[in-house]
């Protein structure tokens, strides 16, 4: 039980640097933030900072990882594995991940700052390729024989684009909205979704 306290509180601590690193690269951009001004933030002492992280892009590396990863395990929650699921009966609830961008807001909104979290810019993208390529199988419309490495690039960094320009926007278009017309594009050059990546 003890053990169970202990790593909610280092994961709660662990929260709060990420937290005040996100709000600190908004105010100043990330190479201007200093480790005083994490654990001032955070309202941490210096240990504790230490006891986590070694330097300030340890914690940047952390911060970026998490939400990358909870971004591709977001993505399974509405499928059942290996069950096909025609485009045409795709629902709002089928593309979680948007609603993980929307509840993350304040994390992927990083990627409207110049000097921001390093890396996000190459490895938020790739994000989405990995997905497509390690988590589905995709019919094309009419069985249309395609190059399905190029086809899965296309998609993934496709879908990216929109996410990025809604994000940019600030989120204006509501969730419901955005996620029925990446739905209806999808449509257009989709038949089939297989899910084929483990649930964790």
């Amino acid at each position: 039980m003890e053990q169970e306290h202990s790593s909610q509180r280092q994961n709660r601590t662990k929260t709060h640097f990420r937290q005040a690193l996100i709000d600190l690269i908004k105010e100043m951009g990330y190479h201007h933030v200093t480790v005083k001004d994490i654990v001032d933030r955070a309202a941490y002492n210096r240990s504790t900072f230490y006891i986590h992280y070694k330097y300030k892009i340890d914690l940047a590396d952390d911060l970026l990882s998490t939400m990358l990863e909870g971004l591709e395990q977001s993505v399974g929650k509405p499928f059942v594995q290996g069950q096909k699921v025609y485009t045409t009966h795709l629902k709002n609830s089928s593309i979680h991940i948007v609603s993980y961008i929307y509840v993350n807001r304040d994390f992927f909104s990083l990627i409207k700052y110049e000097d921001t979290l390093p890396g996000l810019h190459t490895r938020f993208p790739k994000t989405f390729l990995k997905i497509y390529q390690e988590q589905f199988e995709f019919e094309t419309i009419g069985h249309a024989p395609v190059n399905m490495d190029y086809f899965k690039k296309y998609t993934a960094y496709g879908f990216y684009g929109l996410l990025k320009y809604w994000i940019l926007e600030d989120f204006q278009e509501d969730q419901e909205t955005f996620i029925q017309e990446v739905i209806e594009l999808t449509k257009t050059h989709m038949y089939s979704v297989k899910y084929v990546g483990g649930n964790e």
